[in-house]
């Protein structure tokens, strides 16, 4: 599970999230490359992050939890 305020702490680390840090946190490789190359999508796309990061983080656990979910419902239905 990944917590918002490493996510924020991360975001602000990586110069108010223009290298993209956040993204790898989250496992977005893709767009985190493309923000460090494109120093947050030009900065625009790293102050978009700053209010959608918590809801990102939000989805990535939810995520997480239905994989885990599913992973137990079948093996249970198995038995």
């Amino acid at each position: 599970m990944k917590n918002k305020g490493t996510a924020y702490l991360i975001w602000l680390l990586s110069i108010f999230g223009i290298l993209g840090l956040q993204h790898f946190y989250l496992g977005k490789f893709f767009k985190g490359f493309l923000w460090l190359f494109t120093l947050g999508f030009f900065g625009i796309g790293a102050l978009i992050d700053f209010f959608t990061l918590g809801n990102a983080v939000e989805s990535y656990n939810t995520k997480k939890e239905l994989k885990i979910l599913r992973k137990n419902l079948s093996s249970n239905v198995r038995r």
